[in-house]
């Protein structure tokens, strides 16, 4: 019975899988053969972009005053006081700044947009669209899916920059660590492969936010719980998958720009 039910289970998740790849093929695939609308797609640049600025601000903040005090703590055991900002700038640019990011973004966009979608699904909205000749990964979709493949990189960026600077001010005024040196090692020892790390990152976090999300919230059923248990589930789905693929996407790129 418990090898069945796990049977069960691996079957399910391997069809969500390629249901979800599918509904990615499907907006790529749109992309080249229809013109996504304007309207659309800058009402969602602004909900998504615009509006998710304080939470990744706040984020990158808290992060980089932590990283930095932590860094601090242990290094001046050793004498290093001057390498925490060196750590701290590869820290935010290659790995904290793009999966904080992305998790923040998931929280609130990507819950938002399954809600959305899936509130239309049990009220049969999508299918009055599918009655009108409208395609649903065409009309509704596809401007989610650019909208976070161009929101997610300057908004990681900026998590990044705005992490640095409360690292800086923590260390140099908190601390007390020389400005001259916190600086210099951080310039010294960032490489450009380490925020293009962080930005590529940020563009492939992204597609999976909106492609899980846009999947869940299209595949949602059961009215009022339903779309709450969609919303739920498209989280914890996106936030498991970020993280999974962080670990992948760190190992190849290293292999890519360290050979």
């Amino acid at each position: 019975m418990p090898v069945l039910l796990i049977h069960r289970r691996f079957q399910a998740f391997t069809t969500q899988l390629g249901e979800i790849f599918q509904l990615l093929v499907e907006s790529v695939r749109s992309l080249r053969y229809e013109r996504p609308s304007w309207k659309d797609f800058l009402n969602q640049l602004h909900f998504v972009g615009v509006k998710s600025q304080s939470v990744v601000i706040t984020t990158g903040a808290a992060t980089g005053m932590v990283l930095c005090a932590q860094t601090f703590l242990q290094f001046h055991k050793v004498k290093m006081d001057t390498a925490t900002g060196a750590v701290v700038s590869i820290g935010m640019s290659s790995e904290l700044g793009p999966v904080l990011a992305a998790l923040m973004l998931t929280g609130r966009v990507g819950a938002a947009m399954t809600a959305e979608l899936g509130t239309m699904k049990v009220t049969e909205q999508i299918d009055a669209l599918r009655a009108l000749a409208a395609h649903p990964v065409d009309t509704l979709v596809v401007p989610r899916f650019l909208a976070l493949l161009a929101s997610a990189p300057l908004l990681t960026a900026e998590s990044v920059v705005v992490g640095i600077v409360s690292s800086w001010l923590v260390g140099v005024h908190l601390l007390g660590i020389d400005s001259a040196y916190y600086l210099v090692n951080m310039t010294r020892y960032t490489d450009p492969p380490d925020v293009m790390t962080g930005l590529i990152k940020s563009v492939v976090f992204g597609a999976i936010i909106a492609v899980v999300s846009c999947y869940k919230g299209l595949n949602c059923q059961g009215g009022a719980e339903g779309v709450g248990r969609a919303t739920t589930e498209a989280v914890v789905a996106a936030s498991i998958s970020i993280l999974i693929t962080n670990f992948f996407l760190t190992l190849f790129l290293a292999r890519v720009f360290y050979p």
